[in-house]
């Protein structure tokens, strides 16, 4: 069962297609590029470059958030219109859950972190046992003060990784100390193969995402929404 993920949450754009095996094809572009550019000249040159057809993919597997607004609507838009098209299921993957995934089989506590922006992070809080993955936190965007205090009574290690690293990486080392470790850098891209897998197993359990109801997962109001808001004097949710 061929999986193809896509990823459009943050400024890497990435496809890929999994099987039962593992990875059988992978492509990322991180260029000045916008995602609506890049996403469908991406995947033609996977499919091509892979010699797959269309007919090889059993279903799309894409993430649905939290990360960029605009690239989260271009990911699933693109996804929602090839599936229809082409009549495949689709399964809605969490970034958190994905890029956790990095550090599948490394002990201990994990820490996915996203920058997003106004000085907080989107996170969650995950143990791995083996090579199955528990989420132990709520997902949230949160400032990195809180969620380093929240994190300091705890006794084991964490693990950071994502692309709030570069941006917080001198507040962990001194909130946290040597309870603080962090992924190799290679580690803190959001691989789309791991969407597509994630989406793999979601499949096999039979559980699909209905493909109008698929929506994004922001975790906070946009800015158009928060805009729109203070125009008409409410509270945005």
């Amino acid at each position: 069962m061929k999986i193809l993920g896509i990823d459009t949450a943050t400024k890497v754009a990435g496809v890929a297609i999994v099987d039962e095996t593992g990875v059988l094809a992978e492509s990322w572009l991180n260029t000045g590029k916008t995602h609506s550019q890049r996403l469908l000249p991406l995947l033609d040159s996977l499919l091509k470059n892979g010699d797959f057809s269309w007919d090889d993919i059993y279903g799309l597997a894409v993430t649905i958030g939290p990360g960029s607004f605009t690239g989260l609507r271009i990911g699933l838009a693109t996804v929602q219109g090839l599936a229809q098209v082409l009549d495949k299921p689709v399964a809605g993957i969490v970034t958190l859950d994905a890029l956790a995934e990095n550090l599948a089989g490394i002990p201990g506590l994990i820490c996915p972190i996203l920058d997003a922006r106004k000085n907080e992070v989107y996170t969650a809080l995950y143990r791995c046992r083996g090579h199955e993955r528990e989420r132990l936190t709520p997902y949230r965007a949160v400032a990195p003060e809180i969620l380093l205090q929240e994190l300091l009574p705890l006794e084991e290690s964490i693990t950071f990784l994502g692309d709030g690293v570069s941006v917080y990486q001198c507040m962990i080392k001194d909130t946290l100390k040597e309870k603080a470790n962090f992924a190799p850098m290679t580690q803190n891209l959001l691989r789309a193969a791991e969407v597509a897998n994630l989406g793999r197993k979601k499949f096999a359990q039979g559980v699909n995402t209905n493909l109008f109801e698929i929506k994004p997962f922001y975790l906070r109001p946009s800015e158009a929404e928060v805009k729109w808001a203070e125009k008409h004097g409410e509270k945005c949710p």
